[in-house]
C-alpha cells in the first residue's frame, strides 16, 4: 500500500470522495501525473491540484497472470495498464469491468475507484459507458 503523506494527501482524500486530481503547472500551463511538487516539463514549482475529467483513452496493457505481493495476488489475473487522461497525461492504473479479449487500443474509459483501506482508495478504470 502507498503511503499517504502531507504532500499526496490531497489527492488521497479526493480518491476516496470518488475525484481524481491531477497537478498543472501555472508557468507552462501543462498537466501532469504522478502528483509532484514541481512541473516535470518545464521544472516551474508553480503547479497546483485541479479536478480531472476522469475520461481516458487505452494506450496499453498487460494481463498479470503472478504476483506474489499483497494485495494483488488474490486479484490475478489482472489487467494492468497505462491510459492517456484527456487532460493530457499518462497514467498506470487496472482496468476493470471488462475481459482482457474485449481490450482495444484507444477504447474510452472512465476512472472508478476501489477502497483498498481506511485510508486508501485506488482509482481504476473501466469501460465508458458501463
Amino acid at each position: 500500500m502507498p503511503d499517504v503523506d502531507a504532500f499526496t494527501r490531497p489527492w488521497w482524500t479526493a480518491a476516496a470522495e470518488g475525484r481524481l486530481l491531477l497537478r498543472r503547472c501555472g508557468a507552462c500551463g501543462r498537466a501532469h501525473h504522478y502528483p509532484r511538487e514541481f512541473c516535470p516539463h518545464c521544472w516551474s514549482e508553480d503547479v497546483a491540484w485541479e479536478p480531472a475529467t476522469g475520461r481516458a483513452v487505452l494506450y496499453t496493457w498487460s494481463v498479470v497472470h503472478r504476483n506474489d505481493l499483497p494485495p494483488f495476488g488474490g486479484r490475478v489475473p489482472y489487467v494492468a495498464a497505462v491510459v492517456d487522461l484527456a487532460e493530457g497525461p499518462r497514467m498506470m492504473t487496472e482496468l476493470v469491468d471488462c475481459p482482457a479479449e474485449a481490450l482495444r487500443v484507444g477504447m474510452p474509459l472512465e476512472v472508478a475507484f476501489r477502497r483498498e483501506t481506511e485510508e486508501v482508495t485506488v482509482p481504476v478504470f473501466r469501460p465508458a459507458g458501463e
